[in-house]
């Protein structure tokens, strides 16, 4: 391969993390728990967008159920977040012709 051509496509590797890692952000999530009582959004960097719970755990002595609950749904959330992400990455990488199990540095 020569040197001329290795640049362009680092140039363009380059180019197109700048907009996975756009796209990634613009990704919204959401994982639940609890039967969906509940709910947590979450962008594509994890950071929490929303948070929804039902009334009825509103209550003193389950504040610890509760709390479980919360901890469930972000890590739901989290997990789709990551597989969204994995995904938007092979394609990305697929369209540049680089090996499936190749590793990113970010």
């Amino acid at each position: 391969m020569d040197f001329m051509k290795m640049m362009k496509q680092a140039k363009q590797m380059q180019e197109q993390m700048g907009s996975l890692q756009e796209e990634v952000a613009a990704i919204e999530v959401t994982g639940a728990s609890g039967g969906g009582m509940v709910v947590v959004t979450l962008n594509g960097k994890g950071t929490m967008q929303s948070l929804k719970i039902d009334p009825s755990l509103a209550k003193a002595d389950e504040v610890e159920i509760l709390e479980d609950l919360i901890i469930a749904a972000h890590n739901d959330a989290k997990a789709k977040a990551e597989a969204a992400m994995a995904e938007k990455t092979q394609e990305m990488m697929s369209g540049l012709g680089l090996p499936a199990g190749m590793k990113l540095p970010f």
